[in-house]
């Protein structure tokens, strides 16, 4: 870990929160959570499980782990007590490393923390050789319980190393998606720290706030998060220009087809996909944007197309307890995700997750293509598009729209019509102020969670109308 992670010029500046933090201070914070960590009693083969913001601390305490040798499991610092309950249940850590005090707004990049270390009852040595457990962003259902080995974060290092284009020394990357998740985990924080690229938190995660994070040094920046953040950086007035700039990387969920020439045409710069999942990380990329919407595979993937489903060669399952038979069938893990892969060039285009492709009387209908249709539909800033029964979607309107919501509704149904056939039509549309997102920032697509978040809308439109 040191070596991979630790190892440089001790005066080089790794991170940059509240104030910029080199290698000789890192090194310094992580022996000291070491030493808590050990006073606590874990050891090599132990357990604990991280629940902090993104901050020095979590940093920090990772790292300190996996010094010891321990598996670390980690956790979104904004799910309830209810989920981690849950999730430390399924894990069995035996400890757990919590906030005491924290200081930074809801909007903060980072946040300045205190934690502290408690043994929780019941908690179990690892079972396993894996470093890393984590969780997968559940934006269709429960999550799953994902565990990596040291050797297999390395590899994935690798692969960036062979990237070219990707951050490195002399550069910076500011990191908006999750540190707790696989892309601002290993994209941002371990290859920033194994390459040498500083590694920025915002003060403010708005679109003004990221463009500052981007003016505030001398050195080129790539900005790396979710296709959220980069319809945020599209949407909103002409920014001033951000010469420092280099491109923005994003991952996580498709792309609306109208985001990347609408970033380049702001930034004059190119917005980059990458396609990953949290079972292996980063698996194909387009960082220049040149072959959008395909992906080439990075160093060592082999994807192969069965029954139009893209299957993924792994040594080993890399799920933790109960898990689907299905998904991983002699040494190929099943992605869920439609797509083709070309003969020619070997290069990947995702059509969208497997179960959006239905049937409906007969016809078969594609669910992502609806979705991408209506999204594209002036008035409307983001929409989901399930099959429940029926075809049903859901969607929140630009905010500057002065349309009432039976208005947007009819304005909606008359630009599909002349869009997509009759039998392609969402049956239903559900208006919601804001449709739910995961804490990594995408779409939840749980009917369940969507339907609820409908019956809140609705309680809080009939309460408006009594008043």
């Amino acid at each position: 870990m040191d070596t991979v992670l630790l190892a440089g010029d001790p005066g080089e500046v790794c991170l940059r929160l509240a104030s910029p933090v080199d290698r000789a201070g890192l090194r310094a914070v992580v022996g000291e959570r070491e030493a808590a960590l050990r006073a606590a009693g874990l050891t090599a083969g132990g357990t604990v499980a991280l629940r902090l913001p993104p901050s020095l601390e979590f940093v920090a305490t990772l790292l300190a782990g996996w010094r010891i040798g321990a598996q670390v499991a980690l956790l979104d610092h904004r799910l309830t007590e209810h989920e981690v309950t849950g999730a430390l249940d399924r894990v069995a850590a035996q400890f757990v490393v919590d906030v005491v005090s924290s200081r930074g707004h809801r909007l903060c990049g980072y946040a300045e923390v205190v934690s502290a270390v408690s043994a929780r009852p019941g908690g179990l040595p690892a079972r396993t050789p894996h470093a890393l457990v984590q969780f997968s962003s559940g934006s269709t259902g429960a999550s799953k319980v994902i565990a990596r080995t040291a050797g297999d974060l390395v590899a994935e290092l690798d692969r960036y190393d062979r990237l070219p284009g990707f951050p490195r020394r002399g550069e910076r990357v500011v990191v908006l998606a999750s540190v707790v998740h696989v892309l601002g985990l290993v994209g941002g924080l371990l290859n920033g720290l194994h390459a040498g690229a500083e590694l920025v938190f915002p003060r403010r995660l708005t679109a003004e706030g990221i463009l500052a994070a981007v003016a505030d040094g001398d050195t080129p920046a790539t900005v790396l998060g979710v296709p959220f953040h980069a319809e945020l950086l599209t949407s909103g007035p002409e920014p001033a220009p951000a010469p420092r700039l280099r491109r923005m990387v994003v991952a996580g969920e498709l792309v609306r087809p109208e985001v990347p020439p609408r970033f380049r045409e702001r930034f004059g710069v190119p917005l980059g996909t990458m396609y990953g999942m949290t079972e292996v990380g980063v698996i194909a990329t387009d960082l220049d944007g040149d072959l959008w919407p395909a992906v080439r595979p990075t160093h060592g993937v082999e994807l192969k197309v069965s029954g139009g489903e893209l299957w993924l060669r792994m040594p080993a399952s890399p799920y933790l307890g109960l898990a689907d038979p299905t998904r991983f069938v002699d040494g190929w893990l099943s992605t869920r995700d439609a797509g083709s892969v070309d003969p020619g060039t070997g290069d990947v285009t995702v059509l969208g997750r497997l179960d959006s492709q239905i049937s409906v009387g007969g016809l078969k209908v594609d669910l992502t293509e609806v979705e991408q249709t209506l999204s594209g539909v002036d008035c409307v800033r983001e929409a989901v598009v399930l099959f429940d029964g029926t075809v049903r979607a859901y969607l929140a309107l630009h905010g500057g729209t002065t349309l009432s919501e039976g208005g947007a509704v009819a304005a909606v149904e008359a630009a599909l019509a002349g869009r997509l056939a009759p039998f392609k039509r969402p049956r239903e549309l559900v208006v919601l102020p804001a449709l739910p997102r995961t804490a990594t920032g995408k779409i939840v697509r749980d009917p369940a969670v969507l339907r609820a978040a409908r019956d809140r809308a609705d309680a809080v439109a009939a309460t408006a109308a009594q008043a």
